[in-house]
C-alpha cells in the first residue's frame, strides 16, 4: 500500500511524515523545504504476528508495510507552475490513497500561507489544484479521441465519458463521486488515473490540549468531519508534534506516554486503521518455523488470488487451502491440535479469505 501525504506548507505535513517514518525529512518553518518527495516505509503493527512467531519459534517475523510519500507543499496555482508547480503531480499519481494534512491549530510562531486558519479553504485550495491537473489530462485525451470518434463508435463512446467527467470537474466536484455506466467506461476511467478519483483520508492536525477529546472541541475538526462525511472520506485527529515525540520512544515508554495523554492509540495506528478501512483491505497470515508473515489483500479476495500474493506458482497450481483462525490456532497451541478439534477447514477455489486467517496453501506446478 502506498499513501501520498499532501497539504499546504506549514500545516505539519513533514513533521507528521517524520514521526510516521522516523526518516528525518527536513522540517522548517518555511514553504517548500521538502523539495523532493521523501519516501518512508512503515511496518503495520500487528500483535497477532508476534504471538504466532513466538508459538512457532519463527526465525523471522515479517509484518505488512505501508509506503509513505511526502509530497512537497502545494500552494494556490501549483497546477499553473506556482511554488514547485507540477512537480508534485507525477509523485502523487502513483499512490493508492491521499493523506491530506489539514491545519486545525493556531500558532502565531508558525505562519500560514494564507494568513489565517481555515481548514475548509485549505482543503478547497488543494482540491482545486488536483481538479485543474485532472482537467489538463482529460483535455489532452479529448483532443486525441475526438479525431477518432467521427469514424469509430468505441471512440465516440469514450468521448462521451470524457465529456461527462470533464463537466463534473468543471463544476468543482471530485472524480471520486463519478459513476461509470458499464465495464468499458470503468476500464477507461481507471486508465486516466485521475488524482481526484483517489480516496482521501483527512489528518486534522490539532494542538496538544485538544488531542485527548479527539479534537471534539475544535471547530475546524468539526468542519473537516462534516466535509469528509459528505465526500465518503475518512478522518483521524492527530497532533503532529506529539507524534514526533512518540516516535522517539520505545514501545513501553510509548504506551505510558499515550496513557498520560489519555489516548488509546498513536496517530500512526489511527492512520493505518483509516487506510485499511478506506481501501477495503485486510491481512491474512502464514506461520511456520522459518517465517511468520502478514499479507495485505483486498476484502473479497479468494484463496487462489491470496496465494498469488505469496508466489504466482501458488496461484497457478492452487489445489486447496488449509485455513484456521489465528485465535483458534493460538488457543490450541499447534496446527495439528487445531485439526484434531475440527477447527481447520480445507477450502477450495471459491473460499473468500477473512482477516486473521492463518493459511497453509497446497499447490502443484
Amino acid at each position: 500500500m502506498k499513501l501520498g501525504i499532501v497539504g499546504l506548507p506549514n500545516v505539519g505535513k513533514s513533521t507528521l511524515f517524520n514521526s510516521l517514518t522516523k526518516a528525518g525529512a527536513e522540517s522548517a518553518n518555511y514553504p517548500f523545504c521538502t523539495i523532493d518527495p521523501n519516501i518512508g516505509i512503515v511496518t503495520v503493527p500487528d500483535e497477532r504476528l508476534k504471538l504466532l512467531g513466538d508459538m512457532y519459534h519463527s526465525k523471522k517475523v515479517t509484518p505488512a508495510v505501508i509506503e509513505f510519500v511526502d509530497i512537497a507543499g502545494l500552494v494556490k496555482g501549483a497546477s499553473k507552475g506556482e511554488g514547485l508547480g507540477n512537480q508534485f503531480l507525477s509523485n502523487i499519481r502513483e499512490v493508492d490513497a491521499i493523506v491530506h494534512v489539514v491545519r486545525c491549530f493556531e500558532d502565531s510562531n508558525i505562519v500560514h500561507v494564507d494568513g489565517s486558519i481555515d481548514p475548509l479553504r485549505d482543503i478547497e485550495t488543494i482540491n482545486l489544484e488536483l481538479i485543474f491537473s485532472d482537467l489538463e489530462i482529460l483535455e489532452r485525451r479529448i483532443a486525441k479521441v475526438t479525431k477518432l470518434a467521427r469514424m469509430d463508435k468505441t471512440a465516440a463512446k469514450e468521448l462521451s465519458l470524457l465529456e461527462r467527467i470533464k463537466a463534473m470537474l468543471e463544476d468543482g466536484k471530485l472524480a471520486i463521486g463519478f459513476e461509470t455506466e458499464d465495464e468499458d467506461e470503468q476500464a477507461w476511467f481507471a486508465s486516466y488515473n485521475l488524482l481526484t478519483a483517489k480516496p482521501v483520508i483527512y489528518a486534522a492536525n490539532v494542538a496538544e490540549d485538544e488531542l485527548s477529546d479527539d479534537g471534539g472541541s475544535n471547530e475546524g475538526v468539526k468542519k473537516v468531519r462534516a466535509y469528509a462525511k459528505e465526500n465518503h472520506s475518512e478522518v483521524f485527529v492527530i497532533c503532529a508534534q506529539i507524534e514526533q515525540e512518540i516516535s522517539e520512544l520505545d514501545d513501553d515508554e510509548k504506551q505510558m506516554f499515550l496513557e498520560d495523554l489519555g489516548l488509546q492509540e498513536s496517530g500512526l495506528d489511527k492512520l493505518i486503521k483509516a487506510s485499511y478501512s478506506l481501501l477495503g483491505l485486510l491481512s491474512f497470515l502464514t506461520a511456520g518455523e522459518d517465517e511468520t508473515r502478514a499479507w495485505t489483500i483486498k476484502k473479497g479476495t479468494k484463496a487462489p488470488q491470496a496465494a498469488g500474493k505469496i508466489h504466482t506458482d501458488f496461484e497457478r497450481g492452487f489445489i486447496k487451502a488449509e485455513v484456521v483462525n489465528y485465535q483458534d490456532l493460538l488457543t490450541c497451541g499447534s496446527l495439528s491440535a487445531a485439526r484434531e478439534k475440527g477447527l481447520v477447514g480445507m477450502e477450495g477455489k471459491d473460499y473468500v479469505v477473512k482477516d486473521g486467517d492463518v493459511i497453509l496453501f497446497r499447490f502443484n506446478v
